[in-house]
């Protein structure tokens, strides 16, 4: 009879417990929350009732364009006057005159219909909040207050990482995270194969208790064609800037990221001799032909300087960006550029610059990526650009405890799985 060494059944029972807590958070969460006796809730109100005044009404309201605070609040009676002092108080702080379409204004009044305060979102993080005091308005920019709830997702790849996503109830933008965190490594439309699989630990954002989006992914995992790539989110404790590292704490951020497009499929490679589709004759082909409908944004694959944006011949609309390192991508048959790109511009990696077009000789509705190193053309495909900024040393031994836990919390389901599989075969 053989034995087990107590060492052995140590990673077995720490996974275990991984996966049994883990569980029970969930089995915790889901669980229906007992409603509090009728008598108590009629309590709760007749003490809020007898502790002060009824709170304020709110009024939402949608800005439209053209809209503006005069236009707003001239419908709650205020007078030009007050419109003034209102605009001259909050000034210092934000200047209303610059409020967005499509932004919402909360407005709330007391019981006698007199406005009390205001509330103006101002972007996705920050909303402006004025009150009114002594006769005169407070204004202060505060944080929107979001709640963060952290979920986990497993998925298989059958056709698009979007309807393996959807298909579980979570929304396609966590797709397109996902596939952006990992756009260095995988070409999410030229590499992708039917089985790849992924696991993912996000943050959830809630407002007044509705979803209205996604935060961070903090960990995933991508299995592509049998190899896996692992990324972590860490922030570092004195500067609280955050990045994503694989597993040895390399950035997963590079020079370029594998494609300019977001949704698209290669109908023609990179290739030393080729038959043109249009003059039936064999010529290299320096590029990768990306086929996308008319009007697809066009992303620039790393951050540069616009040194063309004209037609050039055969190639269309085209754009040129030189880069670091003697690097420079064209962008080809372009039906137009986005506004503000021109010769001389400064773009960021993932800035549109432009949109799929079929300018030039062109069969299709495509765009046709190309990249040089030193003036010679290299394979788009087959290019391995350098990671970037590294995980700082000192942080190092941190990052990698925190890295090591999310990797248990990805492997335990498999292995007590597998733990009582082989127990329940004879």
């Amino acid at each position: 009879m053989s034995f087990i060494n107590n060492k052995d059944l140590t990673p077995f029972f720490i996974l275990l417990f991984i996966f049994l807590s883990f569980s029970l958070f969930l089995i915790l969460s889901f669980m229906p929350k007992n409603e509090p006796p009728v008598e108590e809730k009629k309590d709760v109100r007749l003490s809020n009732i007898l502790d002060g005044p009824p709170p304020p009404s709110e009024n939402i309201i949608t800005i439209r364009k053209g809209m503006t605070m005069t236009d707003i609040l001239s419908q709650y009676n205020f007078s030009p006057a007050e419109i003034y002092n209102l605009r001259k108080d909050v000034k210092p702080v934000y200047n209303l005159g610059k409020i967005k379409a499509g932004h919402e204004l909360r407005i709330y009044s007391s019981q006698q219909g007199e406005v009390v305060s205001l509330e103006y979102d101002i972007n996705g993080e920050n909303f402006l909040h004025i009150q009114k005091k002594e006769g005169v308005y407070a204004a202060e920019i505060k944080k929107i207050p979001y709640e963060y709830k952290i979920e986990m997702l497993w998925g298989v790849i059958e056709d698009y990482p979007i309807s393996a996503v959807t298909k579980q109830n979570e929304s396609p933008q966590l797709a397109i995270n996902l596939a952006d965190l990992f756009a260095w490594d995988i070409d999410f439309y030229a590499d992708l194969r039917k089985g790849d699989s992924f696991k993912i630990i996000f943050e959830k954002k809630y407002l007044r208790g509705e979803f209205v989006g996604y935060r961070n992914i903090i960990a995933a995992e991508f299995t592509n064609q049998g190899k896996t790539f692992q990324a972590f989110l860490y922030t570092y404790p004195d500067t609280e800037e955050s990045d994503h590292f694989d597993p040895k704490g390399n950035s997963l951020r590079k020079e370029f990221r594998k494609s300019p497009l977001h949704s698209a499929r290669i109908t023609s490679r990179f290739s030393h001799r080729r038959l043109h589709p249009i003059r039936k004759i064999y010529r290299p082909h320096y590029g990768v032909d990306y086929a996308a409908p008319i009007g697809t944004p066009v992303q620039a694959t790393a951050d540069g300087t616009v040194t063309f944006t004209d037609r050039n011949g055969a190639a269309g609309r085209m754009i040129k960006i030189r880069h670091k390192n003697r690097y420079e991508t064209m962008y080809l048959h372009l039906k137009g550029y986005a506004k503000g790109i021109r010769k001389g511009k400064k773009v960021k990696e993932g800035q549109v610059i432009g949109f799929v077009g079929s300018s030039g000789e062109s069969t299709g509705p495509h765009l046709d990526y190309r990249i040089k190193k030193d003036g010679r053309y290299i394979n788009p495909l087959a290019f391995k650009p350098k990671p970037v900024k590294p995980l700082r040393v000192e942080f190092l031994e941190d990052f990698k405890k925190q890295a090591e836990y999310y990797r248990l919390c990805f492997k335990a389901p498999h292995i007590v799985l597998s733990c009582f599989r082989d127990f329940m075969t004879p």
